[in-house]
C-alpha cells in the first residue's frame, strides 16, 4: 500500500498494516472529502429483518428536537447510573454525518469530560477514521449508554433499555448512511443478537424502521490489548470507506 500522506501513513502505521512504496509511481488511497456520497447496499450477506431498538409508541423522547434531547440526556435519572456519573455523555461530531460510529459506554475520561472516544481508545479510534481519509469532525460517534458504568463494567439490561430510545433518536435526527458499531457489547445492544463478533463481523445488518446498514468492528480499547486484530479492523474499515466513496 503506497500511501504519500504523512498523517495517513501514521495513521496506517498504528493500526499495523503494512506501507510500501512504487518505484514510478504512487497512488493514494481514495479519500473521502466529505461524507456526503450515498451508501449502497455491499455484497455481504444480509439480515433479513431489520434489526435494533423500537421504543414503545408515544415515548415522548421520539419527538423531541436534538436540543431538547441533548437537555433531556443531561438531566435523566431514569436507572442508577446517574448518582455514579460526573456527567452525561451525548456524542461528539457532526449531526448530519453520513457514518454514525456506536460504541458501548463511557469510560473514566469520557465521563470528566462529557466526550465520547476522548481516552487511548479515543486516540486510535482518531488515527483509525484518518486512515481511511475522515476526521472525528466529519462523522458522529455515540455510545448506547450515556452514563459510565461503575468500574467499567458491561451495561446491565434495565440501563441500555431505558437509555435506548435516546440513541434511537439520535439516529432519526442525524438520518447517517451508515452506522458502524464498534465492540461485541453496541453490536448487541443495536442489533438485538447473541451472535459472536466474528459473525457478526461478516455480515451487512439492518436498524430500525428506516433500515440503516450497520456494520461491526472491533472496539478500539480491545485493538490495544490484541494489536494482532489490528488488520481485520483495517480490512473492516476499507469496506466502510468503499461505501461511502459509492
Amino acid at each position: 500500500m503506497a500511501i504519500r500522506d504523512p498523517r495517513k501513513r501514521a495513521a496506517l502505521q498504528q493500526m499495523g498494516v503494512q506501507l510500501w512504496e512504487l518505484r514510478e509511481l504512487a497512488v493514494d488511497a481514495p479519500v473521502l472529502s466529505a461524507p456526503g456520497a450515498g451508501v449502497e447496499d455491499a455484497a455481504a450477506v444480509t439480515d433479513a429483518a431489520p434489526a435494533g431498538a423500537q421504543p414503545e409508541s408515544g415515548n415522548p423522547v421520539m419527538s423531541m428536537t436534538w436540543r431538547m434531547l441533548e437537555k433531556a440526556v443531561a438531566e435523566c435519572r431514569l436507572c442508577d447510573l446517574h448518582q455514579s456519573r460526573t456527567q452525561t455523555v451525548f456524542g461528539s461530531g457532526n449531526p448530519n454525518a453520513d457514518l454514525l460510529i456506536v460504541g458501548e459506554a463511557p469510560g473514566a475520561e469520557e465521563d470528566r469530560q462529557g466526550l465520547p472516544f476522548v481516552g487511548r481508545a479515543g486516540q486510535l479510534l482518531t488515527e483509525m477514521l484518518i486512515a481511511i481519509g475522515l476526521t472525528r469532525d466529519q462523522v458522529y460517534i455515540a455510545n448506547t449508554l450515556k452514563c459510565r458504568p461503575p468500574n467499567n463494567r458491561d451495561p446491565l439490561p434495565e440501563e441500555v433499555r431505558r437509555c435506548e430510545p435516546y440513541l434511537v433518536r439520535q439516529v432519526e435526527l442525524i438520518q447517517p448512511k451508515l452506522i458502524l458499531a464498534l465492540g461485541r457489547i453496541a453490536a448487541h445492544n443495536i442489533l438485538k443478537t447473541a451472535d459472536s463478533l466474528a459473525r457478526l463481523r461478516t455480515r451487512e445488518h439492518r436498524f430500525g424502521s428506516s433500515s440503516i446498514p450497520v456494520y461491526v468492528s472491533y472496539h478500539p480499547a480491545y485493538l490495544l490489548r490484541s494489536p494482532g486484530e489490528k488488520r481485520k479492523a483495517w480490512d473492516d474499515l476499507k469496506k466502510v470507506r468503499a461505501l461511502l466513496c459509492r
